[in-house]
């Protein structure tokens, strides 16, 4: 089961900063850095979710997640091609897949994931998502379509959309920006704790 407040960040030192406020569900999501220094934030971030017994999820890295031993991993439709799922298996590693039309939904559930993240739900501030916002409605019909596949929300969420998206059928919030761009960051991500901890 997902904890409802998925938190996104970019690097290790945000991870380091805000899990120990208890955040349980956490992405790594690393881009233009050398596999070196890719490897190590992935290392360290996997040893400081261990001992606080939060779930770390790599963002597209699946290669050097098998190899550093972790346990979850978060894949984009442009990795689906490229990416080893019976090793992932072989591994019990468990992944999530993004979706942002109902063909990729497909595609997404015909591999089994853990999730599907659905976005942008609201914005389209996000690099490398080529569609608009989604919306409740879509929400609630990729719900059906998905059965027990829990889906994860991104794009433009706020603390007062959510209960609306969790009315319609989302099991987790994605949250990067909102608490990355804040003056506290800390504070932000225990507001978003304290905001989602109904839904859980």
């Amino acid at each position: 089961m997902l904890d409802p407040f998925y938190l996104v960040v970019d690097h290790v030192g945000r991870l380091e900063l805000l899990v120990p406020h208890g955040v349980k569900l956490v992405q790594l999501r690393i881009t233009d850095q050398p596999e070196s220094e890719i490897r190590r934030q992935i290392a360290r971030a996997r040893d400081i979710c261990a001992v606080h017994r939060a779930q770390l999820v790599v963002h597209e890295h699946w290669e050097i997640a098998l190899d550093l031993n972790c346990s979850f991993v978060n894949l984009q439709q442009k990795d689906v091609p490229t990416t080893d799922f019976a090793a992932l298996r072989r591994a019990g590693m468990r992944f999530g897949l993004s979706a942002s039309n109902e063909a990729e939904l497909a595609q997404a559930l015909r591999h089994n994931p853990a999730y599907v993240a659905l976005g942008p739900v609201y914005s389209m501030h996000l690099t490398g998502i080529g569609s608009g916002p989604q919306g409740l409605g879509r929400v609630r019909r990729w719900k059906t379509a998905a059965s027990n596949v829990p889906l994860v929300a991104f794009g433009g969420v706020t603390p007062e959309r959510l209960p609306g998206l969790f009315a319609a059928g989302v099991n987790s919030a994605a949250i990067g920006t909102d608490i990355q761009q804040a003056e506290d960051p800390e504070a932000r991500c225990a507001e978003w704790i304290a905001a989602t901890r109904d839904y859980g």
